[in-house]
């Protein structure tokens, strides 16, 4: 497993790109920790080390996954979002603790948030849709990143017409939030959810227009008709 990590390590910085480093900060409002390796290299790296780890057992790669995940690094905790949606075939119920501990200690970003949430969980929920009373949980947490998760899980559900019924639930949840990085997570969401329920997602913006943040008002009707969003955005 050393061997492994370290081979990943100095793959990472023997893909550092200057422009890349220099200018990573700039996307996060938060200080990040990043090697400065571009998002479609890390791809390309991950992918190489899932076909020199192929036929590892499911709990050894995540084991693995765990490690780089406590780094608190971008590069590395997205090498784990990979590896571990690499796995999705192999998903059982116990796996959410696992994914669940993730989001709670380890996330510290947007990106690694989306990466993971989207595809890891949101996959497994689509395997597993009674976990997702857990969602509304975290919806709850004092954690920014936890409240996130809690809506950008359900993003490619919702795109296929998926959750409905709880994607309001969770809205509703979040819906006054101050956090602008939650706001944009449950926007996105009920955009997602617009591509299958248009209307309904419509119905839920004019009813809670009033007071919801116009932040979040505006990436929830990002794609609908330019006589919908006009309504929507009338004060």
């Amino acid at each position: 497993m050393k061997t492994i990590i370290d081979d990943i390590r100095q793959t990472l910085k023997d893909s550092v790109d200057e422009k890349t480093k220099n200018g990573s900060q700039h996307f996060f409002k938060e200080e990040i920790n990043s090697y400065g390796v571009k998002i479609p290299v890390v791809h390309q790296i991950s992918k190489e080390i899932l076909s020199d780890i192929k036929g590892k057992p499911k709990q050894e790669i995540f084991d693995l996954c765990e490690i780089l995940w406590q780094s608190g690094n971008l590069e590395e905790s997205i090498i784990a979002c990979n590896l571990s949606y690499a796995l999705r075939k192999q998903y059982e119920p116990s796996d959410f603790e696992t994914f669940e501990k993730w989001v709670k200690n380890y996330v510290n970003n947007w990106a690694s948030c989306d990466t993971l949430c989207n595809h890891t969980i949101g996959d497994f929920l689509q395997m597993y849709p009674a976990h997702i009373a857990k969602l509304k949980k975290w919806a709850l947490s004092s954690n920014r990143w936890t409240r996130r998760a809690a809506a950008v899980t359900l993003i490619i559900p919702a795109r296929k017409g998926l959750f409905l019924e709880e994607i309001f639930e969770i809205a509703t949840i979040l819906l006054h939030d101050k956090d602008d990085l939650v706001q944009k997570g449950y926007g996105w969401m009920l955009k997602a959810a617009s591509e299958a329920h248009q209307k309904e997602v419509f119905d839920f913006v004019i009813k809670n227009k009033a007071t919801m943040p116009r932040t979040a008002l505006r990436y929830a009707i990002e794609k609908m008709p330019p006589d919908m969003r006009a309504e929507a955005m009338k004060k």
